[in-house]
């Protein structure tokens, strides 16, 4: 069914905000990050293509496609180079009260199908809102594309009045976890003060506060309870690496 002109030109202006996001993104050194907007503007462009019919305003499309694919192209290869020597250096900075780094918004764009093992190193897995981020986290990875077979979690042990409610959490966690076909494997340690996360596609995430960069909510009732993205965080610092030679922690 061919599509209305107002349906294009709305698709045109999403294509391009996307496409000029990723060019902010690409002056900003933020590779990774712009390479994602680089294809997703390019498809919306795309479609935007199939529903014109001018000929002037399709040839002009073209180019402009073509502009932005030979860019993309180049951040590709710059980021695959960088990962093949192991120097890929990525930081995000969260700046106090910001929205939208929900799990999935952080991390999606390393996780892929290649994705069958996660190392979490993290001290504090242990009060009830901490548990619940780990289970969130546990929940993301369970989704496609991830083929996640074995979480390992090394983490300390909760000595004071919140032993038995950090045993029995993880516990649970890890039994629901096996019903989804994934293994989940805890580790205590006293001596564990780094926060880092990897994937063993290469990928390796270093967050200053852990998992646990997320305000309280307001109330049980105010918008960011539910959806993260919308819930505002601690002042962090995210930096991500990538080694194709990811080892295990």
């Amino acid at each position: 069914m061919a599509k209305s002109g107002r349906e294009v030109d709305a698709q045109s202006v999403a294509a391009f905000t996307v496409l000029k996001r990723a060019v902010e993104l690409d002056s900003e050194s933020r590779y990774q990050q712009a390479l994602v907007c680089y294809q997703e503007g390019i498809d919306l462009l795309m479609q935007v293509l199939r529903g014109t019919k001018d000929d002037t305003k399709k040839s002009n499309l073209r180019k402009q496609i073509t502009g932005y694919m030979d860019r993309a192209e180049i951040v590709k290869k710059y980021l695959d180079q960088e990962k093949e020597d192991g120097k890929y250096h990525e930081q995000i900075k969260i700046e106090e009260n910001a929205t939208g780094f929900s799990y999935e918004s952080l991390f999606q764009k390393y996780l892929n199908e290649t994705v069958t093992e996660v190392w979490i190193q993290d001290p504090y897995i242990r009060q009830i809102h901490q548990l619940y981020n780990f289970l969130r986290f546990c929940e993301m990875l369970i989704k496609k594309p991830c083929k996640v077979k074995t979480i390992h979690l090394l983490t300390s042990l909760d000595e004071g009045s919140g032993k038995q409610q950090q045993s029995s959490g993880l516990q649970e966690i890890k039994e629901s976890l096996q019903n989804h076909g994934v293994l989940l494997e805890i580790e205590y340690s006293s001596s564990v003060h780094d926060r880092e996360i990897r994937f063993n596609n290469g990928w390796m995430i270093k967050i200053g506060r852990g998992l646990d960069y997320f305000k309280k909510p307001q109330s049980r009732f105010s918008l960011g309870y539910c959806d993260f993205d919308l819930r505002p965080c601690h002042e962090t610092t995210v930096d991500i690496f990538h080694n194709k030679h990811t080892k295990k922690i």
